[in-house]
């Protein structure tokens, strides 16, 4: 990590200023402690996804980890709101932090949206080509983030859940993620700094669900949705949790019948960084708190830190 010490009433700053506790303090500068007036400066990015499991009911919630976290950029999921109810919120959660944003949704289901507070252009939506339905529902949006020389296209997905194996929304949810890889090399994400991130509704390896057993034959689970993650991660994309975390769960999702203390949870959320992005990666981690909070979301953060 490249460190900047700066103090609260000037001097050096960078875009991404965050309060560290004395412990961290301490343990990044080893005995010499700081005193609560100072600010720790990380020179980097650093990139939230959620699904945020409806964002009118989540405002206060997704306000104060925004206040928290600090993120520069947010791929947000499972929205649920149209357009120009974003539009209302608009003020509230994101222009008045600094943040631009870019959504795409079309009714109460669905939804997805990209914010930033370190630029934000070349918005797309959806997959390229004819998008007849339901291959048109608002389940993907991407844009370039990032100013000077180091921009990073980043890509908002919400896979579909696929709702059980003999279902039709099964077979859409496999051809969805082959669209997903599809796009993958035809627009060139793969060959650029790429982070392809969001709900993918699929636990890559048994590793990412609590207890294996009981998801044999079910959906998140099988075989053919497993391939499509590996499919991704063949053409050089890398997933950032399990290879810095092989041995933790990192569990983003967790059932509201159980408690979180339980830690029967699932990791269905996934930071994919293309290979040219990947040295720059410094951290992944699961905001558990997020999901510990009244009214939360089913799911937690991710976020995915970069250096410059």
């Amino acid at each position: 990590m490249q460190l900047l010490l700066t103090d609260s009433f000037g001097g050096p700053s960078h875009r991404l200023v965050r309060w560290f506790s004395p412990p961290i303090v301490a343990a990044i500068q080893g005995d010499r402690r700081l005193d609560h007036g100072w600010l720790l400066s990380c020179l980097g990015m650093r990139i939230l996804s959620w699904n945020v499991n409806s964002l009118r009911s989540r405002v206060d919630l997704v306000g104060r980890v925004i206040d928290r976290l600090e993120p520069d950029v947010m791929l947000l999921q499972e929205t649920k709101c149209r357009d120009d109810q974003l539009d209302e919120l608009r003020l509230e959660l994101f222009t008045g932090r600094g943040y631009q944003i870019a959504h795409h949704g079309r009714d109460h289901w669905n939804g997805v949206a990209v914010a930033s507070r370190v630029g934000l252009r070349s918005v797309e939506v959806g997959f390229g080509g004819v998008q007849q339905p339901p291959f048109d529902e608002a389940r993907l949006i991407t844009a370039v983030v990032g100013t000077g020389s180091s921009p990073v296209r980043v890509v908002s997905i919400y896979v579909p859940n696929g709702r059980a194996l003999d279902d039709p929304h099964y077979l859409y949810k496999l051809v969805w993620l082959e669209r997903l890889r599809g796009d993958a090399t035809a627009r060139g994400w793969i060959d650029g700094p790429t982070v392809l991130a969001g709900d993918f509704n699929v636990a890559p390896t048994d590793s990412d669900i609590y207890d294996p057993r009981r998801w044999r034959g079910k959906k998140h689970a099988s075989p053919p949705e497993r391939a499509a993650i590996v499919a991704l991660g063949d053409l050089g994309f890398v997933d950032a949790a399990r290879t810095l975390h092989p041995d933790t769960p990192e569990f983003t999702w967790w059932n509201y019948r159980q408690t979180l203390a339980d830690d029967r949870g699932l990791r269905i959320d996934l930071s994919l960084i293309s290979p040219p992005l990947w040295p720059r990666v410094e951290a992944c981690w699961v905001d558990r708190e997020a999901r510990a909070a009244d009214r939360p979301s089913d799911h937690a953060p991710l976020i995915t830190d970069l250096i410059d």
